[in-house]
This record gives structure tokens, sequence and C-alpha cells, in this order.
């Protein structure tokens, strides 16, 4: 019998990747999710010399970056940092541009690849977390299972350290950390924008009627609309925001595939669609779709309006549920989207030049392809959020609460698209949607992707993170979950290398660390210097600041006719040539041409200018880069940009230069 045994244990060893290695994998950091942020994470932890794997349930990588949302929810440039601003300015060189914030799904996905290539990533598609085992306050192993059925090829995954970068937390439920879905009562952190919110935006118009048969009750109501009572302004409750597909179609002809009638196709479900188009009469599908132009004749598509792409209601057992149920779910999503497509192009009762409008786009052949032409994934606003050793609230969003341990920036409005679709007084109504912005910047506390020290030593969280339901929605953007991701890596190897727990983080070495080595690389940091900057500008004359439209918390407009200067000192730790950019926030009244005097050394000086109308603003931003040129730059030395109201027939603007070192 023991010869058996040493018989059949020298076939195992003896077999290349023999079942046991395939099944069991150790490493340094285990990514749960190739989301945006997952890509970002384990790329960053490879660059840390760290070995890592990265486990996505499903096919591709990027999830909403790559899965529609071309369209990029921006908020301020300013705070995206890091390998996350590298990854537009990646996706910017594919389209001849400095950087870009508008592309297609397939070049989303093939700039995601780059990273993967260059760190040699070791990926694990189609495998999904089914348990966490915990020992000493510390996940030791994740069990996995085939997404996709039969024998898993990585059962299991035993890691020092473990990210959760998945939209739904999974590993941080199954790790028992704290965590909530839902909405919080206002009450809750001295909030004013979260719970219920009966709001304006994305609002039914007067007098809509909810009832099958107009006036009457007893005839039942429309789809989709609740019969709850609406509950009190501010209360909480187990509510999700909607969710949707954002939707890449082409009007190219030769890359067109035609919108058909999908499975299980309903028209009964758009019948709210007709009441409201009669009565607000769109002039075309922007009245109904938020219709953004992608490159290459393509859109990304999403919610606009009181009915429209959001399946608002329908997703509340999302979070929490079984694979089995999600998968159920996200399809009856993407059935509702498809539906309302055919049904705008094809239903009589829809005005004609709506449906010939509709009938000029078809699914891209070129996108998504073996996933027949649609996005394999779904617009998860929101689902888990942990509740960790800080909760990020209204007030760090307004600037009346602002953290010292930022590992990255938010600036988005707070937002949260309707929770349910309800009756109030005899009318139809959307409830939950919040848009509340104005406030500038601020930073994402380290302990907000951490959980609480008595829940878990060793994972850290970059989507579902430590928030309140509205201060979520001002934090929940693809390149802020980028930029959680490379902190939440960089502060996983600090923990690894000094035997810590994630809550034992030297956070100022782990800020530093993301400030001196932004791409995680050995290669020289670029140089920002803001107006906001007090001790590398200097200001001449007579200057206002103004909030909207700056690239950080604020810019100098000069007063018109006035004259003055604004320069701009960069500190300069390496020797070298270097691309200088200025931030130009687009303004109606700015002066045709700006002046711009150039330094290398502050003794000589070269003029420059830029025209007004060779700025061009693209996306949700106020404003672009301008290239002024390549210097060299020597360490320690006196050069800079001064920007001049030199011969201005309007407004001159003074906000951010950009000293770029050329690799």
């Amino acid at each position: 019998m023991q010869t058996i045994r040493k018989t059949v244990l020298y076939c195992l060893l003896a077999l290349p990747g023999s079942v046991m290695a395939q099944q069991v994998r150790e490493v340094d950091i285990c990514v749960y999710g190739g989301s945006s942020a997952g890509v970002i994470a384990a790329y960053t932890a490879k660059k840390l010399n760290k070995s890592v794997v990265v486990i996505e349930p499903g096919k591709r990588l990027g999830g909403l970056t790559s899965g529609g949302l071309g369209y990029t929810d921006i908020g301020n440039k300013y705070a995206i940092s890091g390998i996350s601003r590298d990854y537009y300015r990646r996706i910017g060189k594919h389209y001849g541009k400095f950087e870009t914030w508008i592309f297609e799904p397939s070049v989303a996905e093939k700039v995601f690849k780059q990273y993967v290539q260059e760190a040699a990533l070791d990926i694990v598609y189609d495998h999904r977390i089914t348990k966490a085992t915990k020992s000493g306050g510390k996940v030791t192993e994740i069990q996995l299972e085939s997404s996709v059925g039969g024998t898993p090829k990585v059962s299991t995954v035993r890691a020092k350290m473990y990210i959760d970068c998945s939209y739904e937390g999974d590993l941080l439920a199954l790790a028992g950390i704290s965590f909530t879905v839902g909405r919080e009562a206002n009450a809750q952190y001295g909030e004013t924008y979260n719970g219920v919110q009966l709001r304006d935006k994305h609002q039914f118009p007067e007098g809509i009627d909810p009832y099958k048969t107009p006036g009457d009750p007893n005839s039942g109501v429309l789809w989709g609309i609740s019969t709850e009572p609406l509950a009190a302004q501010g209360a909480g409750d187990k509510k999700v925001q909607a969710y949707n597909f954002r939707i890449c179609l082409s009007n190219q002809p030769e890359n067109r595939v035609p919108i058909t009638r999908p499975e299980g196709y309903d028209s009964t479900r758009y019948e709210l669609l007709l009441r409201v188009v009669e009565r607000i009469k769109p002039g075309n599908l922007n009245g109904i779709l938020k219709f953004d132009r992608m490159p290459n004749h393509k859109t990304d598509i999403n919610n606009n309006g009181s009915f429209s792409t959001d399946m608002i209601g329908m997703n509340w057992n999302y979070p929490e549920a079984d694979y089995a149920t999600r998968a159920k779910i996200t399809k009856e999503h993407e059935l509702y989207n498809k539906g309302l497509l055919y049904f705008i192009g094809h239903d009589p009762r829809m005005p004609e030049n709506l449906r010939k409008e509709m009938l000029q786009w078809g699914y891209p052949k070129d996108e998504y392809v073996e996933f027949g032409n649609w996005s394999p994934q779904m617009y998860v606003r929101e689902a888990r959020r942990m509740v960790g050793a800080y909760v990020m609230t209204q007030a760090n969003c307004e600037g009346r609460d602002t953290v010292d341990d930022g590992v990255g920036m938010a600036a988005y409005t707070m937002d949260s698209h309707n929770c349910q679709r309800i009756i109030v007084d005899g009318m139809v109504k959307n409830e939950g949607d919040v848009q509340i912005g104005g406030f500038g910047p601020y930073p994402i506390s380290y302990r907000s992707i951490i959980p609480k020290a008595e829940d878990c030593g060793n994972v850290l969280v970059t989507i579902c993170l430590s928030a309140s339901h509205i201060a979520y929605g001002s934090i929940r953007m693809e390149p802020v979950f980028m930029v959680l991701g490379q902190s939440a890596a960089t502060a996983a190897s600090m923990a690894i290398d000094a035997k810590q727990t994630v809550q034992q983080v030297d956070v100022a070495k782990l800020r530093e660390t993301l400030r001196a080595r932004p791409l995680a690389t050995n290669a020289t940091a670029e140089i920002l210097v803001d107006n906001d900057d007090q001790q590398q500008v200097t200001v001449t004359g007579n200057w206002k600041k103004i909030n909207r439209g700056a690239y950080g918390p604020s810019a100098y407009v000069s007063e018109n006719g006035a004259a003055g200067t604004v320069r701009f000192t960069p500190k300069v730790v390496r020797s070298g040539m270097y691309k200088v950019y200025s931030y130009v926030p687009k303004q109606a009244d700015m002066a045709k041409h700006t002046s711009i005097k150039m330094s290398t050394d502050g003794k000589s000086v070269k003029p420059l200018d830029f025209a007004a109308d060779a700025v061009k603003v693209e996306g949700q931003t106020s404003g672009e880069w301008v290239d002024l040129g390549t210097v060299k730059l020597t360490k320690g030395g006196k050069g800079y940009v001064e920007i001049t109201t030199d011969g201005a027939d309007g407004v001159v603007i003074a906000d951010a230069v950009l000293f770029i070192p050329v690799q």
C-alpha cells in the first residue's frame, strides 16, 4: 500500500502543471475583480515587486470603463492622479491627443491589456468567490468556483493581502467585514441629501397618470410603478439607485447590426414612455436618451429624463443576491434596455421622427464581438458599501470635514439616480434622484478603504468603500476607482514589507510614495504647479479667483483691462527635457490671444501665446491643456512660465502649468 501511495505521489509531481498546482495559487496579493480598479491595483503591485493574481468572475477586463462608459464622469481632472491619469493619456495617444476622456469600449479594453502585458499579470477569468476563511483576524484563503460551470482551474487562493475591486463587494462580505446596502437616514450622519428624496431631476411632468386606464385606480398600475406609499423626506431604507447599461451604438451602415425584437419583448413595459412623449414632445432622441457621441460614429447612451434606460426599482435585491439571481437581474436589465431601443424604433405609436432617427442606429459590429455586440457589464452604480474605519459623508464632499489621510481625491457632484417609481397625489413620480454639486476636489480617507481593525487586518476595498449613500454618489467614478486601486496596492505592499496589518500602515509614508512614484516606477514624476500652490506661484496686478471650471480648487482671472502677471515656478528635482502645458478653462469672454513668457533659467525669456479658438473642450470638463512646447530644465533651476495680460482684448485665465519629463 505504501508503495502505491508513493507511486501516485511521484506521478502527480511529475505532471506538468499538476492538478494540485493548478487548483491552489499562493501569492503576495490577490486582487478580486478585474474592474478598472482591479487592473490598476494589480499592475501597481507587480511594479512594486509583489506576486499577484487577479480573479475575474467574467471574461472581460476593465468593468464599466471598457463596458460602455466612454463619456467619462470626471468632476475635476485635478482629482485624477497617478496611473489613472496615465490611463487616460494612453487613451489620448491612441486618438492622437495628449489625453482624452471620450473613447470606444474596444480602445479602453486594449489599453487595460497594455498594463496586463507590461506587468505580465496573472489573470484568472471565469472564477468567482464562494468562501473566505479567516484566522487571527485575517483572511488566510478564499475558495473559488467556475463561473461557467465545471471544475475550477483555481479552487483556492492564499495571499498575504486581498484587495476587493468588485462592484458588489463579495470578498468583503464573505470575509465578515461590516457593510451596508441602501440609503442611510439623514439623521445617521447629519446629512441633508441622503435617504428618501423627492426632487425635480429626471422627474415626470405634472399630471402623468399611473393607471392602465387613465383615472381608474381599479384598472391597475402601469408596469414599473410601485404602489408603496412615499416615506418621509430623508428617511433611510434598503432601496438601491437604478442600474442600466451604457449603450454603445453605431450609425455607420457598414458597422451596424440592426436592433431587433429581443426575447420576451413586451411593449406594455413602455406605456409610460408614450404618455411622457405625448406631454413633452421631444424634437429628437436626446429628449429621452442621453446620446453622447464617441469616436468613429459610436455612442455612449445613458439615462435621461423620467423614463429612459434606468430600470428603476428592479435591482433592490441585486447587491446581496446569489450568483444565479444576479444573472437573472442582469439579463432583465439587458432585455429592458434592448426592448426600449426596439420600442422607440418600431412601435407605431411613437412619433415618426423619433422612429426614423432610432432606425439610423444599430449595435456596432466591432464592439463586444464575443458577447453578441452588447456589453457584458451592467452599470452597477452602487451595491454593498463597507462600513470601515472611517465613513465618508456629505460633510467631506462639501469641505466641512476634511481628512488628513487622503490617498485619492473625488470631485464629482453628489449624484444618485432614482430608486423607485411611485404614485404621489394621483400622479406617477420618480424618487431618489439627487444632483448636488458646487464644491471643489476633496480628499478620500485611507481609513475609508480599509475595514475596522476588529473586522479584518489584510483586506482593502477600492469600489465598495466606506461611504454614506450620498457621499458615495460623488466618489463612485471610474477614474477615482483606479486611483484608489493604486493606493490600495501600494498600501498592501507596504504592509507586507513591514509585516503589518492594513490599519498599521504608515499613511504619511504611503502618501509620500504615491506622490514621489506616481506611476509606481522610478520614472521622474511630472511637475504640476497649480495657481493655489502659493510657494510656487507669484501674482502681480489685479486678479480674482473663480471656482467653476477651474483645474483644482480655483483659477485666477484678470480684471478686464487690468495689467498683471501670474508666474508658475516648478521645483525641478531632476534635470532634463520637459513638455510644458498650460491648463485653460474655456470662457466666453476670454482674450482671443493669451501672452505667455517662458524662461528656462530665470534670465532669458521666450515669448509665446495661444489662441482661444485653439482650445477645444470635449466631454465632462470645462477646460483643456494647451501645449507650450518642450524645454530643458535644470535641477534647482529658476525656470518659470508666466501668464500675462499683455495685449489682451478680454479676460486672461491663469490656472495650472504642467511639466512632463520626456522619458
